[in-house]
């Protein structure tokens, strides 16, 4: 395993990075509601992307074809936009996204409600986003990688919630997905010591049925098992002397 360190002008690049990618997700979150299709979302998160001078660094990875991963309700990440995929009333959609800044990388996640949800699908967003921050708790020097895997996995199980196994976050820099891969349930072993400089996109993918996980015929889309409900969230952040920075979230 190779984990790379960034420089304090690498640093800066993915710094920018991040805040580019804050401000697609802002605004898409301003789109979601009934009636618009997955694939205007796709459209609108690659015009905002391009506006920047920058890459959508999910468009034509490993053969994906689009800009925008939208995935809906059991969807649990890498829907492929489609103009016929309508969001209706009550529906859960997670947006994943990235762009490339001078040859970085960032990478986050967002699910948001449309229209009105129900109660259960509110608390599972809410639980998902939660747990992100309950395992950067853990996101510093000197403490080890499944300190944060733990952290995420033990509060989402606590209300009963599937943590998905087969997939993980990952190291983020000068490519989308670097070393080390980073589980959001506990882990036998400690995982690598933390150093400043570290770069990762940390990401709970929550069910609120089973943790397994389907693919559809497209090879893209993973669903739950079982249908029940998927929440995803993510950041990219930083290790540092204290606190870790959140890249791609500011406020």
């Amino acid at each position: 395993m190779s984990v790379t360190v960034k420089s304090a002008k690498e640093i800066e690049y993915m710094r920018e990075a991040g805040r580019l990618l804050e401000i697609v997700h802002d605004e898409l979150a301003k789109m979601i509601k009934p009636g618009i299709s997955t694939l205007d979302i796709d459209r609108e998160g690659e015009k905002m992307i391009r506006s920047f001078g920058c890459v959508p660094n999910f468009l034509n990875y490993n053969g994906y074809p689009a800009s925008i991963c939208v995935s809906v309700n059991d969807e649990v990440v890498h829907g492929i936009p489609k103009k016929n995929r309508i969001l209706k009333e009550g529906d859960i959609v997670s947006l994943d996204a990235g762009l490339i800044y001078h040859g970085f990388h960032s990478d986050a996640a967002r699910t948001h409600g449309v229209g009105r949800i129900s109660p259960e699908a509110q608390k599972l967003i809410d639980v998902t986003r939660e747990s992100f921050f309950k395992g950067i708790e853990f996101a510093r020097a000197d403490h080890h990688l499944h300190e944060i895997s733990s952290a995420i996995g033990n509060y989402a199980e606590s209300f009963g919630y599937g943590v998905v196994r087969d997939m993980v976050g990952h190291g983020i820099g000068k490519a989308l997905h670097e070393d080390p891969q980073i589980p959001n349930f506990p882990q036998k072993r400690r995982g690598i010591r933390l150093v400043p400089g570290m770069t990762l996109a940390i990401e709970p993918m929550i069910d609120a049925g089973t943790y397994e996980i389907e693919w559809l015929d497209d090879d893209w889309t993973v669903v739950t098992a079982d249908g029940s409900l998927s929440a995803h969230y993510e950041n990219t952040i930083l290790i540092t002397d204290g606190a870790p920075e959140i890249l791609t979230l500011s406020k």
